[in-house]
């Protein structure tokens, strides 16, 4: 069995699971599987097994120190690590070695997670999946001939494959709920400023959020508890108390207001009949259990995804401009190209994307005064063949998920059950800033409803 970190937290408190033998489990489980996968880009088991024995030796003196304790843990290539390369997945950043972990990394590494190694990427959290980089793209463990979703594309791999428990992700267009949702594991975008991105590597620092992804809603919680917090090196830190993210587990969602955003997922980008029988199984659930279940109707994907897109190319571009000056050919093709659109925009073209922006968020607040939750697609099916992915699929069709980047509202992913080829297929939940605690609750309820979703991919077994 491959347990949750919950599952593994009680059991190492107990005194029933040694880190040591959950470490070589999942190192064995990576070393197995990582060659079709490729959702490494660093393993560092000799690492990862010095630091279980010494957290061993500390809980079986001290006790845990929580949670996340002895538990295994990788991080995406864009989370800075002192002393361990950050490459980005890129030759730009090949021998890229940070001289401090990033604030969230100290953060998870204070509360006792063994860490695995880096986690692929696409380049810079934005190309991919390319196939000209000095690492392969990660792949599908439902099936490795198939897409993950990216950017955090490693995460998404390694987590439901089981060869570690958690990891990090970022999310400025979907990122972490994309991959989450492909992968058929949890992921959530926290509220804009939750979770510090300083030592974290920019996409588009006004859309771009830091957050976890785990098997499970719970270990979402857990990890979110460590990651969260006001830091003074990051400017759009909120400055507020973190709150008890697992405290509204249980409770149940009877009195919830649920908003189904139905135009999206059936109109403004139509989803597979399989993501579209979840999003209305989950619908029917919440109200069965008590919630109060509506259509509300936000401005179009395709607004949405006109602004995002805009303010991301600019601001991408501002952050590679002098790297793209100096020798454009370090970059995959993909990257390349795509970044070469955000220097050909216009100031009026930037500032009107900024202006659009505010009366987007507006309509979503206004839209959502008499709602609790928000429920759409998070991805519009299965996960394609990864050779089929189309160079420009972000601007072909407008995603699900950048409309609550824009908005900087926490969204959260949650499997939904299995499609064609049985891969895995997902909602997407989404709550107003700082309500994570509801969110958590609600996600929560539906997973432990559905018993189906212990199942793992076949060749994690």
């Amino acid at each position: 069995m491959i347990p949750s970190i919950a599952e593994a937290a009680t059991l190492i408190a107990a005194r029933k699971l040694s880190p040591v033998e959950l470490t070589e489990a999942c190192l064995a489980r990576a070393e197995r599987l990582d060659g079709q996968l490729h959702a490494f880009i660093r393993l560092m088991p000799e690492e990862a097994r010095a630091v279980a024995r010494t957290a061993e030796a500390r809980i079986m003196k001290e006790g845990p120190r929580g949670p996340l304790d002895g538990i295994p843990f990788a991080h995406k290539d864009i989370y800075g690590t002192a002393g361990i390369p950050t490459t980005a997945h890129s030759r730009v950043l090949q021998e890229h070695v940070p001289a401090m972990d990033a604030t969230t990394v100290a953060k998870l590494a204070a509360a006792g997670v063994i860490p695995f190694g880096k986690l692929a990427t696409h380049e810079f959290a934005f190309g991919g999946p390319s196939f000209d980089l000095p690492w392969p793209p990660a792949r599908n463990p439902w099936n490795p001939d198939h897409f993950t979703a990216g950017s955090s594309s490693g995460t998404g791999a390694a987590v439901a494959a089981g060869m570690v428990l958690g990891g990090t992700g970022s999310d400025t267009g979907g990122s972490i709920r994309g991959p989450a949702a492909l992968c058929g594991i949890t992921g959530i975008k926290p509220t804009y400023g939750l979770c510090s991105r300083a030592g974290i590597l920019p996409l588009a620092q006004s859309l771009d959020h830091a957050g976890p992804m785990a098997w499970t809603v719970e270990d979402c919680a857990i990890l979110l508890q460590a990651m969260a917090g006001h830091d003074p090196a990051d400017p759009a830190s909120a400055n507020r108390p973190v709150p008890d993210f697992r405290a509204e587990l249980g409770r149940g969602v009877k009195g919830l207001r649920v908003g189904v955003i139905r135009h999206f997922h059936e109109t403004d980008h139509p989803v597979s009949p399989a993501t579209l029988a979840g999003i209305e199984g989950a619908a029917a659930f919440f109200r069965a259990e008590g919630a109060e279940v509506r259509d509300v109707t936000l401005p179009s994907l395709a607004e949405f995804n006109a602004c995002g897109w805009i303010i991301l190319l600019a601001e991408a571009f501002a952050v590679h401009e002098g790297w793209m000056r100096q020798d454009p050919n370090l970059y995959g093709e993909l990257l390349r190209d795509r970044l070469v659109l955000g220097g050909l925009l216009s100031a009026a073209d930037i500032l009107q994307a900024q202006k659009r922006r505010r009366a987007l968020i507006a309509a979503t607040e206004a839209a959502s005064a008499e709602c609790d939750l928000l429920l759409t697609a998070a991805q519009p099916g299965e996960a394609p063949r990864i050779e089929a992915v189309p160079k420009w699929a972000f601007l072909e069709k407008p995603n699900f998920t950048i409309p609550f980047n824009v908005t900087g509202w926490p969204g959260i992913t949650v499997p939904t059950g299995f499609g064609e080829g049985r891969l895995p297929v997902a909602m997407q939940l989404v709550a107003k800033p700082f309500a994570e605690p509801l969110l958590f609750c609600a996600a929560d309820a539906y997973e432990k409803a559905h018993a189906w979703r212990a199942t793992r991919p076949a060749m994690a077994a």
